[in-house]
């Protein structure tokens, strides 16, 4: 294994971690809470059902790696949008209130580079699922 693949390796798993224990911790305050809140923000109710499950599956694919690039992917998309609706207006650093933008961008490079730079590594399921296909 590379150095790059075990940085690669660290990088997922530390991504899905943070994912989970976000996912976590809005299941754990009550999705009607969370909903509550996204729409007193201005973003539609329902979207803290569909976050909340991303964060937590997601997460969970992440660490495993099973469909890392799809989840990634979905966790960019997820990020610009918390963004555009809730950060963007505070600035990159924030307001001394709340936090600015500065860690969804770091995530979102990672996601990223997790979208499309990585190949499976030996430690992902999505290699175990695709040398038995090879095989």
């Amino acid at each position: 294994m590379t150095k790059t693949a075990v940085v690669s390796v660290m990088m997922r798993v530390a991504m899905g971690i943070i994912f989970l224990f976000h996912g976590v911790a809005k299941f754990q305050m009550g999705l009607g809470n969370v909903d509550a809140w996204f729409s007193s923000i201005g973003i539609p109710g329902f979207l803290a059902y569909f976050v909340a499950a991303l964060e937590l599956a997601g997460g969970i694919l992440l660490i495993i790696g099973l469909f890392t690039r799809y989840v990634s992917a979905l966790f960019v998309v997820m990020l610009i949008g918390a963004i555009v609706t809730t950060k963007l207006s505070l600035g990159l650093l924030g307001d001394g209130q709340m936090a600015g933008y500065e860690l969804d961008l770091g995530f979102i490079l990672v996601s990223l580079y997790l979208a499309v730079a990585t190949e499976s590594s030996s430690l992902s399921m999505d290699r175990l699922i695709m040398n038995k296909r090879t095989a």
